[in-house]
């Protein structure tokens, strides 16, 4: 099985769909897994606990669109399960869903691909450039997450996304890196500047407060695939 991360989409085969609608489900969740499976949607990995690791299954998530009350719908599917790992879209397979004008959203692409950075797009973008669905609302934020090699790299990401100004979409994200750390690239900037003293480390068994450097200086530089 692929290294689970955050941010990773799972993609089950019919078999695991059978067996997660195979479960007691209210009638609301019921409809919505059902078009999911119908569709061959995704779902996300989520937050792995220790339960989870000791019954060797994988959590899972559906953050379900307007038509079914936006409800955040939790699984756990064998490894079994999946028929393979995927990606949110990228920033350019999702440009046409933003509020943004051409010139805009060209110079975010740019300013990233400056730096050496492939955005992925999750959250609302995300999901509906994915499913189709209503899940961008009035006042949705543009969700990123960008892999990144290094300290210096990460300081190079943030200082691009930091450039972005618009009226009418708030930029919001994540850094990664190559070991799976994350963190919010706002955060990050904060806690580099010294305007903060601890940064929240995001990591796929769950969060840390971390006021040492160890985690990032110590990350390994292994290709992070985007």
């Amino acid at each position: 099985m692929e290294t689970l991360r955050r941010h990773r989409l799972a993609r089950l085969s019919s078999a695991g769909w059978d067996a997660v609608l195979g479960r007691a489900w209210d009638a609301q969740a019921r409809e919505c897994l059902a078009h999911w499976a119908r569709h061959e949607l995704p779902l996300v990995v989520t937050r792995q606990t220790a339960d989870t690791g000791d019954c060797d299954l994988i959590a899972l998530g559906l953050p379900a669109p307007g038509r079914w009350a936006r409800r955040r719908l939790a699984l756990h599917v064998p490894p079994s399960s999946v028929s393979r790992f995927d990606e949110f879209p990228t920033l350019a397979e999702v440009v046409d869903l933003l509020p943004l004008s051409e010139r805009v959203a060209d110079d975010l692409r740019a300013g990233l691909a400056s730096c050496h950075a492939t955005a992925h797009v999750y959250g609302s973008y995300g999901w509906q450039a994915l499913s189709g669905l209503d899940h961008i609302r009035q006042g949705s934020d543009l969700d990123l997450w960008i892999a990144v090699r290094s300290v210096a790299h990460a300081d190079n990401v943030a200082h691009r996304l930091e450039r972005f100004t618009s009226s009418r979409l708030r930029l919001d994200g994540e850094i990664m890196f190559a070991d799976g750390t994350a963190v919010a690239w706002r955060e990050w900037s904060d806690w580099r500047a010294g305007r903060t003293r601890a940064v929240m480390v995001k990591q796929l068994t769950g969060p840390s407060l971390r006021h040492d450097a160890d985690w990032c200086e110590g990350a390994r530089h292994a290709a992070l695939a985007t």
